[in-house]
Parts: structure tokens; C-alpha cells; sequence
């Protein structure tokens, strides 16, 4: 059962979101908040896998609740939910490592596949942060997000790159494991460490450090460990010459 906690002022928009929520036999809205700091303070004393926060509350917005959260309970997936969907309120979102972001004119049945996803460990984001993503890349100061964002990946090794190049065009942890002809628990433990690698709190801000880097999957030969950019001037293998790029498998494992 995945446990939601929403946070929003309006008792009426919690009370229609527990409504379309709780309509899915996995899903169960075991704790509601009022502001930000309520939410912040629930989600510390509560089991809560999934915490769904308006922008615009009193004592606290979502956004510094968000933040907080991050420290205080660093197991919750939070999910922005809000009317306003400004590209700086998506920005400051996934720079706070948001695990996706809705407007409330989402469908029903997209909201509770969206908190499925953000509890599965994978990220949802709405056709207008989308944009907004997007629309950044191509913005002024895009170069030297590209350099830098590169020069990040020149730590990750040649398989964490075919996996991150995946996480980028958003592919579940199952679906990269299908591509790659790993299993599901491989590609978790591959995106663990390109996360700790990159230094990302979640799939998300790694799914946008590949694509500022130009990372996807027309530039590296997935399964093959090859990367013709990095002969090219962009990205690198993280390994040094001469040693193995992976660590040592036994015989019959997953590549």
C-alpha cells in the first residue's frame, strides 16, 4: 500500500484529491496538512512514502517545506501539486529534488499514476514543466551547463552511462533492465551509485545533468559500453586506461 500525505490549505482540494487517490486499491491518504510546516512536522512523526505539497500555503510554502523535508525525512518522495506552474516554481522544484510536478487540471487517472510512479523511485513531471525543462536547456548560460554537467560525467563508467542515458529519456529501473538485458535490481543499483556519483538527490536532477551533458540514446551504443562522443570532444568514460570500467561480476550475473 502506498501512504500519501497531502498538503494543501484548502480543505476541499484535500478532500477531492483523498477522493481520486483512495479510489485506487493501492493507494491510502493516511495523513493531510494545512501548511508547510504542518506537512514537514506529519511527514517526521508519520510512515509516509509519498507527500503531495501545494506551492502557495500559509506559515510555510511547499517549495521551503520541500527543501526541509529533504533533511527531515529523506524517504518521503515529494511531488509538487499546485495551479501555479511558472518555469521558476518547476525549476526551484526539481533544483529541490522534487520527484515530479502536477498541475491541478491533471486527469485523475495521470495523478494516481504519478504518485505510483514517484513511489516506485522514478519521476512524473506534467506536459508544462516538461516545457519548462526543456525551455531552460536552450537558454541563456546552456554552454556552461553543458561543460559542467560533461565534466560530471566523466566520473561514470561506461555501462552507468548507457544506464543514465536511459534515465534520461525516462525509462523506468524494469524497462532500462529490459534494454540493457539487466534485471530490474542491477538498474537499481546502477542508478544508486550514478546518484551518489553525480551528487543527485534523485532521478530526476540526474535525468537533467544527462541531458544538459547532450547524454541520450543516440549518443552512446547502449548495451556495448562504447560512447563515440567521448572520441569527439564531449563526454568521457570514468574509467582510467587499461582497468575495468565495472567491478568484478560473478560468472552468470547480470552484465
Amino acid at each position: 500500500m502506498i501512504r500519501v500525505l497531502v498538503a494543501d490549505d484548502e480543505p476541499l482540494i484535500r478532500a477531492g484529491i483523498r477522493m481520486i487517490l483512495t479510489s485506487a486499491d493501492d493507494i491510502d491518504v493516511v495523513a493531510e496538512a494545512g501548511n508547510g510546516r504542518e506537512a514537514v512536522e506529519t511527514a517526521r512523526g508519520t510512515a509516509v512514502d509519498v507527500a503531495l505539497l501545494d506551492i502557495q500555503m500559509p506559515v510555510m510554502d511547499g517549495l521551503t517545506a520541500l527543501a526541509e523535508l529533504r533533511t527531515a525525512a529523506p524517504h518521503v518522495r515529494v511531488m509538487i501539486l499546485t495551479t501555479f506552474g511558472e518555469r521558476d516554481n518547476v525549476l526551484r522544484a526539481l533544483g529541490h529534488g522534487s520527484a515530479g510536478f502536477l498541475l491541478k487540471d491533471t486527469a485523475p487517472g495521470e495523478l494516481i499514476h504519478a504518485v505510483r510512479a514517484a513511489a516506485a523511485g522514478n519521476a512524473y513531471l506534467s506536459p508544462t514543466a516538461t516545457r519548462h525543462v526543456v525551455d531552460s536547456l536552450s537558454s541563456p548560460g546552456a554552454t556552461a551547463r553543458t561543460e559542467e554537467a560533461r565534466r560530471r560525467l566523466d566520473g561514470l563508467t561506461g555501462r552507468e552511462l548507457d544506464v543514465l542515458a536511459l534515465l534520461g529519456e525516462g525509462l523506468s529501473n524494469a524497462d532500462a533492465g529490459k534494454r540493457l538485458h539487466m534485471s530490474e535490481a542491477t538498474v537499481k543499483t546502477y542508478v544508486s551509485r550514478i546518484l551518489t556519483k553525480l551528487g543527485c538527490d534523485n532521478r530526476v536532477q540526474a535525468a537533467l545533468v544527462a541531458h544538459d551533458a547532450g547524454l541520450h540514446r543516440d549518443t552512446v551504443q547502449l548495451g556495448t559500453g562504447a560512447h563515440p562522443r567521448a572520441a569527439q570532444g564531449g563526454f568521457t568514460r570514468g574509467s582510467p586506461a587499461g582497468a575495468s570500467p565495472e567491478p568484478r561480476r560473478r560468472r552468470g550475473s547480470a552484465p
